[in-house]
């Protein structure tokens, strides 16, 4: 089963086949794509299983660099990340963010991190850290409702030392348990569905809160 999610993914999703084509460029390829993915508004990208896979071939020795260096340079990609796209989001708005038919750049995407930050505060910017695309655009929401920058620091920086830090040391520690090793592509195809499962319960909240606010509209006429 695995075996045939992998042959349905293309090859940048796949953390193994982009670790091994980077070669001695790996780590910093890593941090690009977090890079990207946290400030750029490209979402689809293998973040959280890229950082796992870092962890996992420092353990394996296929990386030489040392763990504390590695959590270091992805935290401070996560982090310089999110700054870009909090000042993209000063500058332009949500302006980017009107044609329906986007491939990327959706006004739905725009909406439903906006309610994100709605429901969770500040804390949001650390909670969005583990939900695709919405960690992609809850910058953007940041900035373009002019949050305190001192505040939005603080509370991106936390998210990006627990998301950042914290996945790559799973994946060293993970990465020392004889099955995973043995078994690394089915390990690392697993942790990409894994990754998905915050994305697919957002859409699934998003659609029965809009089918209870159509609910609640038809009640009231």
């Amino acid at each position: 089963m695995l075996l045939q999610v992998a042959m349905l993914m293309p090859n940048w999703m796949d953390p193994e086949y982009l670790l091994n084509w980077l070669g001695d460029w790996s780590l910093w390829g890593t941090a690009a794509v977090v890079f990207i993915e946290c400030g750029l508004l490209f979402p689809i990208l293998p973040g959280d299983s890229l950082l796992f896979a870092v962890g996992l071939f420092i353990a394996r020795g296929a990386i030489d660099v040392p763990l504390w260096l590695a959590c270091v340079i992805l935290t401070v990609a996560a982090f310089l990340g999110n700054v870009s796209g909090y000042y993209i989001g000063r500058g332009l708005g949500t302006s980017l963010f009107r044609n329906p038919d986007a491939k990327f750049l959706k006004p739905k995407y725009i909406e439903q991190t906006h309610e994100f930050f709605e429901r969770y505060g500040p804390r949001a910017l650390v909670l969005a850290r583990f939900v695709p695309i919405v960690r992609t655009f809850i910058t953007i929401v940041a900035g373009a409702g002019r949050m305190d920058p001192k505040k939005f620091f603080l509370w991106t920086g936390i998210g990006a030392v627990l998301w950042a830090t914290g996945i790559t040391l799973l994946g060293h520690a993970l990465g020392k348990v004889k099955f995973i090793h043995d078994h690394l592509e089915s390990a690392l195809i697993l942790l990409v569905l894994v990754s998905l499962i915050p994305m697919l319960v957002e859409y699934l909240l998003a659609r029965r809160r809009k089918r209870n606010s159509v609910g609640e509209g038809e009640v009231r006429i």
